[in-house]
């Protein structure tokens, strides 16, 4: 344990240069420093395992000037300790180091992967209110922030609403969970494609995400056996998206890998001994993402599906760590980014090693006779009453054979090729519509 922190900790470990995170445009170099006491100094310079013993070195007055320090709130967003690091860390500490932490570093602590979810959700809330209060906040972030604290209302048929992520830096980031992190049987992570903002989409996102999540609770019957009970959807907008101005380009791709990695890293750490079933759901660039994370050797999931992909330079399901045979492509009617291969292999594509989903709708007999319609353009596939929301849940309750068997493998219409199509234009930000 820990000794409670108001004594300042004399800290040992030589001067080091870290360098910066290649994956991660946010990731500045920084140098541990050298002897003395730990100071605001200190913790700016410092990563790993004692960037978090100096945050618990410092006396309350210097923890809330750290806590808005931009080289300190970067470090926990941009490069922070692994998880594992974190949640030992955190378990080490007293009581009464949680709750000056908590009241003092709300910013750094509610980001930190590997610090409890519960504890995360109550300081983001308070970071929230305060910047909502804040009357010297301008506009761009009070409307951000506005996003977020409409995303957290919970729908009458929901869960109960968490925010485990709130970075107002630049264009933003956040994630919400609907459901219980901690004990839910299954976990599904939502990643958003291009045009998505906190700012312009944070609460209908996340009421998507709530659609998902109400898909999955009528499916508890049928559900296949997990460690947990219930089911929870994680809102993820964890990383920015592109526009029309960076949409060529797989930078931001490659940077959200790193971080939606650290997100599942963080969960993983958390369910140390009774891990869910987790299913990631990737839409449009989202999927490019994800398919760039999941072929890192650094995540692992239970299915992967992926809806209106623009495609990745993952060549066969083979190279990702996913379970075998749970790697799902949806490309609704009029989709034109779906099939097009634009940033390298279709994963729908024949040789791929996926399995398409037949989302042309109608009536679906082993489910007493439900009717469900076919999803059409580019951001219908989770909309109430789609086929295509309906085999997402079935994917993410460990029930991928029930859609299985009415779908073709491979066969997408990109077939693996390189285009350079104007199709992504056709895609902008007035068509991004809210659910029906």
């Amino acid at each position: 344990m820990l000794e409670s922190s108001i004594a300042p900790v004399l800290t040992t470990h030589s001067a080091v240069h870290v360098a910066a995170d290649p994956h991660d445009p946010g990731t500045a170099p920084g140098l541990v420093m050298t002897g003395g006491r730990a100071t605001l100094a200190d913790l700016a310079g410092s990563r790993g395992r004692p960037y978090l013993d100096d945050l618990a070195a410092l006396a309350p007055d210097v923890l809330g000037t750290a806590d808005q320090d931009a080289r300190v709130v970067a470090t926990a967003m941009d490069d922070p300790p692994a998880p594992a690091t974190v949640m030992t860390w955190w378990a080490g500490l007293s009581d009464a180091d949680h709750m000056r932490l908590e009241q003092h570093a709300p910013v750094v602590v509610g980001n930190l992967e590997g610090v409890p979810y519960a504890v995360r959700g109550r300081v983001n809330r308070a970071v929230l209110d305060a910047g909502l209060r804040d009357p010297h906040a301008d506009a761009s972030r009070t409307a951000m922030l506005g996003q977020v604290r409409d995303a957290l209302v919970q729908e009458a048929t929901g869960a109960r609403r968490s925010l485990i992520t709130l970075d107002t830096r630049g264009a933003g980031r956040a994630a919400i969970a609907i459901g219980d992190l901690d004990t839910a049987a299954d976990v599904t992570v939502v990643v958003p494609g291009m045009f998505f903002t906190v700012t312009g989409q944070m609460a209908d996102f996340t009421n998507t995400a709530n659609t998902l999540w109400g898909e999955q609770a009528t499916l508890a019957p049928v559900a296949a056996p997990a460690a947990g009970n219930g089911v929870a959807v994680v809102a993820w907008m964890g990383y920015r998206t592109p526009d029309l101005s960076n949409i060529l380009s797989l930078d931001l791709a490659r940077s959200g890998a790193v971080r939606l990695e650290r997100a599942v890293g963080g969960l993983r750490e958390m369910r140390d001994g009774a891990q869910p079933r987790l299913g990631i759901v990737a839409h449009s660039y989202g999927s490019t993402t994800a398919l760039m994370a999941l072929a890192s050797g650094r995540m692992s999931a239970d299915s992967l599906t992926v809806l209106g992909s623009p495609g990745s330079d993952v060549r066969n399901a083979s190279d990702l760590a996913v379970a075998a045979g749970q790697v799902f492509v949806g490309g609704a009617h009029w989709d034109p980014v779906a099939g097009s291969g634009y940033f390298g292999t279709d994963p729908g594509s024949a040789g791929f090693g996926s399995t398409v989903l037949d989302l042309a709708g109608g009536v679906d007999p082993a489910d007493a006779g439900d009717a469900f319609r076919r999803p059409v353009g580019h951001n219908d596939y989770l909309k109430p009453g789609t086929a295509s929301l309906h085999d997402v849940a079935l994917i993410a309750v460990g029930r991928g054979d029930l859609v299985r068997d009415g779908v073709r493998h491979g066969g997408g219409r990109g077939e693996g090729v390189v285009q350079a199509s104007p199709d992504m234009y056709l895609v902008r930000p007035q068509d991004l519509q809210p659910r029906d």
